[in-house]
């Protein structure tokens, strides 16, 4: 199974709904809260070169934000790069 970042906040709709899509699948995941935390959410910035949340990682490959998420999903993509055969 891939290793899975996402960077996230309490307040946003979208992380939760990533983190549901992700959940829904049996997929454990390091989540990263940004709220109130400066350097993190720079530290995301820089590696993703967007400033909202979510963010997400699979393995090194970075996926995007939540409607990216589920892209990969309807497209029929997400679940073998979460096994790590993409």
């Amino acid at each position: 199974m891939a290793s899975v970042v996402i960077y996230s906040s309490d307040w946003c709709p979208f992380c939760t709904r990533a983190k549901q899509l992700l959940s829904r699948k049996g997929v454990a995941f390091e989540e990263i809260n940004v709220d109130g935390q400066p350097a993190l959410r720079a530290e995301m910035t820089r590696k993703a070169g967007r400033t909202s949340v979510p963010q997400i990682w699979i393995d090194s490959t970075h996926v995007g934000g939540c409607d990216d998420l589920y892209a990969l999903e309807r497209a029929g993509k997400l679940d073998a790069l979460l096994q790590g055969t993409a």
